[in-house]
Order: structure tokens, then C-alpha cells, then sequence
């Protein structure tokens, strides 16, 4: 049948989930589950709605379609692309605290990253009064206004907008391939519709196994229940720098995690499963930033992550997951960060933290104020969905 190697690759993907190495729990497993349905969805989608004839941008990163330790707070959209063809980029700059552009040479597998060539965000552009702006790429290696040289071996453009408000004005966004532009694509036969199977599900294969490796090169090898010193985004954009650790919390256990409000437009903080995905976002508080979060008359922000809920502003929400990876992002730096910019946790009973916390009073919040937050959260992902 024309399904037929999808079909084995599908059973090769199950069988990578249910014996993975970082299961423990039953949690754990249908966590799984969830995630393999979620990377089937999205290799169909990306093989399926995908030519390099006719691009555009489709969502590389969703609330059903995660990977990667997704930022809660961005929406991502990327679009295959050839080195040797020329191509405009049409948008209109939106209200939310980043757009970023990355162009990637590769794709992530579970023995490389693929090259970052090129990273730039909005700042770079000629934006007029209303928010419209133009990019032209393509293999001319000279640049000009404007116009992006694409190196040899670009595969990938790769776009980010970046709230820190959940109410702000989404952008828009469109691609372009001039050689090819108004051409039909050639109608869709039986061997063209096998090989997007067949593909789809190499691609299952790569991306849950590349997802698994990830964190053993950057998170894994560094002591539990810390968080490193700020530093550039490996393999990411020259204006993000990131914090990151993983955790593992006793049910009676909390992290009380400290920063500084920093200057940068967007600073946010977020949990992950073992999957190396966020967790739930919209429905629970996984995530903070700088917008949400409530700052101390100090100018310190301080977050407490742990499964029972401390009745304060700023809870990170574990869902019951013991272990997983924390993650913090600076983006739009017009400065280098330095340690003292960065976190400092501490690992104590849930019963001390009121004690540990010199603010106490001020950070309380009622089970129906809470809710209220959730509410909120719900309303403004949806919005921006929808924008």
C-alpha cells in the first residue's frame, strides 16, 4: 500500500516513545503518547503543505505541534527555501516586544545543529510609518538595502514574533518565490503522494530521536536544580541569551528562583517535560514573563516552581512533573549580559517558602484571583491565534 513505509515508521516511532530513557512514570509515558501524536500531525503537515516552488510560511511550532523547548511566548514560522533562487519577504510589523529573522544551513538532527548563517531582527529593516516592511534574498553575494545574501547550503528561513503581552497586535507576514511566482504546481500523482509519506515518516523518526539527544549536548550534563549564567543562545539569534537547567522537585519541594527585571524588551522564563516541550501554557501558568510577572520593590523578580501551589503571583505550575528543564530568555539585547544579570535558585520545603520569600505579604494572591490569571492567559493565546 502507498502507506506502507509511513506505516513502519509509525511503529518505529512508538516504540522510541515507550522506551525512552527518561521514563519513570505513568505521567511520563501517556506524556508521550500526546507528543508522538503531535509530531505525527506536524511531519504530515510541514511534508504535505510544503514546495519549494510556491513557499510560505507555515507554524514550525505550536501548542499541538511542539518541539524544541517552544517559548510559550512566541509564535514561529519558517519556510523551506533554495540557495540559488531569489525571494521577498513581504509583513507589517505588528506591537509584540520582537520579530527576528534566522536563516539555517542543515536541519536538526540527532547528531548536529543545523548552521545559523545568518540572524537578524526588525531592527535591521527599513520600516515605514505603518509598520510595512520589504526583504528581498537570494545568491547574489553582494548586499545591498534591503536585499540578504543567501549563503550556500540555506535551507531554512525561519521568522519569530515575541510577545511579553498576550494582548498585543499580531504582525503579518508572506513569502515569495520570484521565479516561480503565480506558476500552478504540477498536478499530484500516486509516486509524488508516496514520497510524501515515505518522507513524513523518515521525518518522524529524525525528530523524535533529535529531541531526545538535544538536551543530553545542553541541559543534562549541567547539576540538577541549578540554572547557568546568562550566555548567547547556542546555535540561535546573536540578540538572544539564555538561562537554562533542568529540575527534580519532591512533591514537598519548591525552587525559588531570583533575577533581576532586566532592561531587555523581552526577558521570560519557562518549564519543560522531558520531551524537551513546554508544558501546558494555556491552561496552567508553565511560564512568566516580565509582562506577567510581578517585580519586588527591589527590582527582583522572584518565581517559585514546585507541584503544590504557594498562593502567590509568580508560580511556575510543575503539573505534577517532578523533573524537567527550566529555560530563560533575553531577546532584542542591545547589550551583553553578565552573570549578575542572570538567576540564582534555591531548593527548600513548600512549607518555607513564605519565610524565604522578603516580599511575602505583597506576592499573596486568592485561588479566584488565580483564576482569573488563567482566564486571561486563555483569552490572550487565543486572540493570538486568531490575530
Amino acid at each position: 500500500m502507498l502507506t506502507d513505509d509511513f506505516a513502519t515508521s509509525l511503529a518505529e516511532a512508538e516504540k522510541l516513545i515507550s522506551t525512552a530513557p527518561h521514563i519513570r512514570t505513568p505521567q511520563d509515558l501517556h506524556d508521550g503518547y500526546q507528543y508522538l501524536a503531535a509530531c505525527i500531525q506536524a511531519v504530515l503537515h510541514n511534508e504535505w503543505s510544503t514546495e519549494l516552488a510556491a513557499p510560505f510560511f507555515i507554524h514550525g511550532a505550536g501548542p499541538f505541534t511542539k518541539q524544541g523547548l517552544d517559548n510559550p511566548d512566541t509564535m514561529y514560522f519558517n519556510t523551506d527555501i533554495s540557495d540559488d533562487a531569489e525571494y521577498l519577504v513581504v509583513g507589517k510589523r505588528g506591537t509584540t516586544a520582537d520579530l527576528s529573522f534566522q536563516l539555517l544551513a542543515g536541519s536538526h538532527t540527532d547528531s548536529e545543529v543545523p548552521a545559523s548563517v545568518a540572524a537578524f531582527d526588525d531592527r535591521d529593516l527599513d520600516i515605514d510609518e505603518d509598520g510595512n516592511f520589504t526583504l528581498r534574498l537570494g545568491p547574489d553575494p553582494t548586499p545591498a538595502p534591503g536585499y540578504l545574501p543567501l549563503p550556500k547550503g540555506t535551507t531554512m528561513l525561519l521568522v519569530r514574533e515575541v510577545y511579553s503581552d498576550w494582548t498585543e497586535q499580531r504582525g503579518q507576514i508572506r513569502v515569495e518565490r520570484l521565479d516561480t511566482a503565480g506558476q500552478p504546481l504540477p498536478a499530484l500523482t500516486a509516486e509524488r503522494a508516496e514520497k510524501h509519506f515515505d518522507k513524513a515518516g523518515r521525518d518522524l523518526i529524525m525528530r523524535i530521536k533529535t529531541w531526545l539527544q538535544f538536551p543530553e549536548w545542553f541541559y543534562l550534563n549541567l547539576p540538577v536544580n541549578t540554572l547557568t549564567e546568562p550566555r548567547i543562545t547556542p546555535g540561535g539569534l546573536t540578540t538572544q541569551y539564555s538561562s537554562v537547567g533542568h529540575y527534580d522537585l519532591a512533591a514537598d519541594e519548591a525552587m525559588i528562583i531570583t533575577v533581576p527585571e532586566s532592561d531587555a524588551p523581552y526577558q521570560g522564563l519557562q518549564l519543560g517535560s522531558l520531551w524537551y516541550i513546554s508544558l501546558d501554557y494555556i491552561n496552567r501558568q508553565t511560564s512568566l514573563n516580565t509582562t506577567q510577572s510581578q517585580t519586588d520593590p527591589d527590582g527582583m523578580i522572584r518565581i517559585v516552581v514546585s507541584e503544590q501551589n504557594p498562593g502567590i503571583v509568580n508560580w511556575l505550575d510543575t503539573i505534577g512533573h517532578a523533573r524537567g528543564y527550566l529555560q530563560f530568555r533575553w531577546q532584542r539585547l542591545s547589550r551583553p549580559l553578565t552573570e549578575a544579570d542572570g538567576p540564582t535558585c534555591e531548593i527548600v520545603k513548600i512549607s518555607e517558602v513564605p519565610g524565604k520569600l522578603p516580599y511575602y505579604a505583597d506576592n499573596q494572591i486568592t485561588p479566584d484571583a488565580f483564576a482569573e490569571r488563567i482566564a486571561d492567559r486563555k483569552a490572550g493565546f487565543s486572540n493570538r491565534m486568531l490575530g
